[in-house]
C-alpha cells in the first residue's frame, strides 16, 4: 500500500527575505520501498540559515531538504529495524522512501531526540568542530561569538566557558542579552541592534580578543579585527547579514589591513569537515549535557505546515536556541 506524504517545494526564488509565497506543500504518492530500502515518517525537522544561501541555486519546483528526525514504518534493510530512530536528510517531508544507506540510526537513550537536530547534531557538531578545529581555541583565551544566542553560538560561548575562556557575546535584543548572561554564563553581551560593537567588545574584553567565530558580518567583523589580538583567529561559519542580500552585494570589512600586521588568519568551513569526529563529538557532548556544562534552547513550530514560518523567522530573530518544526509523535 503506498503512503502520501506532505512535500515542501520551492514555489519561486525569494528575493531578499523568503515569505511564505515561495514555498508550496504538495501530496505526493510515494513508492513501495525497495531493496535496502526504508519508508520513514519524519518527526521533528530542522530549519537551518544555510538553506537560504542554497535557494540561489534551486530552480522553482525543486523539493526541500535538510535535516530531520523520524520513524521508520518499514524497512527492507537489514541494518535498519522497524520502529528504529533515524537522522535523515528529508527536512519539510512528512514521509519519505529512500536507500538504507542515507539515514543514521539515532540512541535516544544517549540525549533526546530533538537534541539530535540541535546540540548533539548539525548546529552542536559545527560549534564543536568550528572553535576547537577550525578556531584552534585554546584554553584560557578571549572569544568573541556573533548571533550568541542562536544554536551554534550559544554552544560556541559554552564550549569556551568550558575551556576556562572569557566569552563575549552579541544577539538581536534585551531579553537575548540576560540569557546570554544569565542562563549561559557570559563574561559579557550586548545587543547588536542597538549597541556599538567596537565599544562593547573593549568593555568586555579590554584586552582585545583571540578567537571571534563569524556568523553574521558586517559591522561586528569590522570591529572585531579592529580589536583583534595578534595572531587572533576567525572561523567563518556563516554571514547571516548578507544571506538575502539582492542585486548589489554590501561592501565588505573596509579594514581587511588588520589582519596583516596583527597575523590574524581568516578561514572558512563547513560542518562535513567534522564528520569523522562525530562520535567523539557526540560522546563529549552528551557528558556536557548530563554534567549541566552545557544548556541548550529549543524553539518548536507545531506542524508541517508551519516550516515556512519558522524558517523565515530565522532573519528576524524569532528563535531562542535551535529552530525546529515538530511534524509528528
Amino acid at each position: 500500500m503506498s503512503t502520501t506524504a506532505q512535500i515542501f517545494h520551492l514555489k519561486q526564488t525569494p528575493q531578499g527575505l523568503p515569505n511564505a509565497a515561495d514555498f508550496e506543500l504538495r501530496d505526493i504518492q510515494l513508492p513501495e520501498p525497495g531493496d535496502n530500502q526504508v519508508l520513514v515518517e519524519n518527526l521533528y525537522m530542522s530549519v537551518d540559515p544555510y538553506m537560504r544561501g542554497r535557494m540561489r541555486f534551486m530552480p522553482p519546483g525543486s523539493k526541500l531538504f535538510g535535516a530531520a528526525v523520524g520513524r521508520v514504518l518499514a524497512s527492507n534493510s537489514p541494518a535498519i529495524s522497524i520502529g528504529d530512530f533515524v537522522l535523515n536528510p528529508h527536512s519539510w517531508h512528512s514521509h519519505f522512501v529512500d536507500d538504507a544507506s542515507v539515514v543514521t540510526q539515532l540512541d535516544p537513550e544517549l540525549a533526546p531526540l530533538p537534541s539530535y537536530l540541535g546540540v548533539m547534531g548539525m548546529p552542536g557538531l559545527t560549534a564543536w568542530g568550528g572553535l576547537l578545529i577550525t578556531g584552534a581555541y585554546q584554553d584560557g583565551e578571549t572569544l568573541f561569538v556573533s548571533a550568541a544566542s542562536g544554536a551554534v553560538g550559544s554552544l560556541v560561548g559554552q564550549i569556551a566557558k568550558i575551556k576556562g575562556g572569557r566569552v563575549i557575546g552579541s544577539a538581536g535584543s534585551d531579553t537575548k542579552v540576560q540569557t546570554l548572561i544569565n542562563d549561559f554564563g557570559f563574561d559579557h553581551a550586548f545587543n547588536y541592534r542597538t549597541d556599538d560593537p567596537l565599544t562593547e567588545l573593549k568593555k568586555g574584553a579590554p584586552d582585545g580578543i583571540d578567537v571571534y567565530f563569524e556568523n553574521v558580518g558586517g559591522p561586528q567583523l569590522e570591529a572585531a579585527l579592529t580589536h583583534m589580538r595578534p595572531h587572533g583567529r576567525i572561523p567563518i561559519c556563516g554571514m547571516i547579514a548578507h544571506y538575502n542580500d539582492h542585486g548589489e552585494a554590501t561592501p565588505g570589512p573596509r579594514n581587511l589591513t588588520e589582519t596583516i600586521y596583527k597575523f590574524i588568519t581568516l578561514k572558512g568551513f563547513v560542518v562535513s569537515a567534522f564528520e569523522s569526529k562525530r562520535a567523539e563529538f557526540q560522546q563529549q557532548m552528551a557528558g556536557w549535557i548530563k554534567s549541566g556544562d552545557v544548556r541548550y534552547e529549543e524553539t518548536i513550530f507545531e506542524g508541517l505546515a508551519s516550516a515556512p514560518d519558522a524558517f523565515i523567522g530565522l532573519f528576524s530573530g524569532e528563535n531562542k536556541g535551535k529552530m525546529l518544526v515538530h511534524l509528528a509523535d
